[in-house]
């Protein structure tokens, strides 16, 4: 009983610890003065200014679009990638496999962005047309997201029984039949968690974005820095505050998704 107190105030503690500052946060950007060293009165005026600032309105179109996109085609290699490493024949080739795919989740943000710099670089060196913008932050979004993705795909595989597989073959199934019908509907929870993560590491990335945007594009993290830098300002409370309540609902739907396929992955299973 003591451990489970012990257990629970752990726990508030710690939420306390991480939801605060975003509380503060939240409570400020409808203060009606122009900091937050004191609340001087319910306002919205600073959520209008946000959406009065075209500027800042493409940067967050921008920045969801890229995350839609790299997200969506991390997912799909990485989940491919999960295939052809669950299903690799030697022990060797699949450990050596998996041990590459880590690679990009262990190393520090920095690096891998100064290492996307210089090949970048190198690629504009050899192609004219070729500079730093869209196309090389999407890039090296896809890039981090595939090891999320496979990470989240893999455990899936490890769960499925072979015996499925190897009776869709027995009664006559085709690979494309057995991976339309059996494998990807089984994987869809982990598919589905991989494209979350992989959605939420691309909205707030910030290091590797730093290194390979240009070309007068840019993401909400690095806008968000270089306006900090000249002093915060509420109207970045309130784009703050409606990308929590976004990602809030976010959240909220991958929950119930994940909790719809997770029974209907039973249901099939007991039949």
């Amino acid at each position: 009983m003591k451990k489970f107190k012990w257990a629970n105030l752990y726990l508030i503690i710690v939420f306390i610890f991480l939801y605060l500052p975003i509380a503060y946060l939240m409570y400020y950007s409808f203060n009606k003065g122009n900091n937050m060293n004191h609340f001087t009165g319910f306002s919205l005026r600073h959520f209008n200014d946000l959406f009065g600032d075209t500027r800042l309105m493409i940067i967050l179109l921008n920045t969801f679009m890229l995350a839609f996109l790299s997200s969506l085609i991390a997912t799909i290699i990485g989940t491919f990638g999960a295939l052809s490493i669950y299903y690799s024949k030697k022990r060797t080739t699949r450990n050596s496999l998996l041990s590459a795919n880590n690679i990009l989740m262990v190393s520090p943000d920095v690096i891998i962005g100064a290492s996307f710099l210089i090949f970048f670089t190198m690629v504009g060196s050899l192609f004219s047309g070729f500079s730093l913008g869209f196309w090389t932050v999407l890039l090296s979004h896809i890039a981090f997201s595939i090891p999320i993705v496979v990470l989240m795909v893999l455990p899936k595989l490890q769960e499925m029984k072979d015996s499925m597989v190897s009776a869709a073959y027995d009664l006559g199934a085709n690979h494309f039949q057995v991976l339309k019908d059996i494998i990807l509907p089984y994987l869809t929870p982990g598919i589905i968690a991989g494209y979350f993560m992989a959605f939420t590491y691309s909205l707030d990335d910030f290091a590797v974005t730093f290194f390979v945007t240009g070309n007068g594009f840019s993401t909400l993290s690095v806008e968000i820095y270089s306006r900090a830098r000249q002093g915060v300002s509420l109207e970045i409370n309130a784009l703050s505050t409606l990308v929590f309540l976004f990602s809030l609902v976010l959240v909220i739907g991958y929950y119930y998704i994940s909790k719809d396929n997770t029974k209907t992955n039973r249901k099939g299973g007991e039949v």
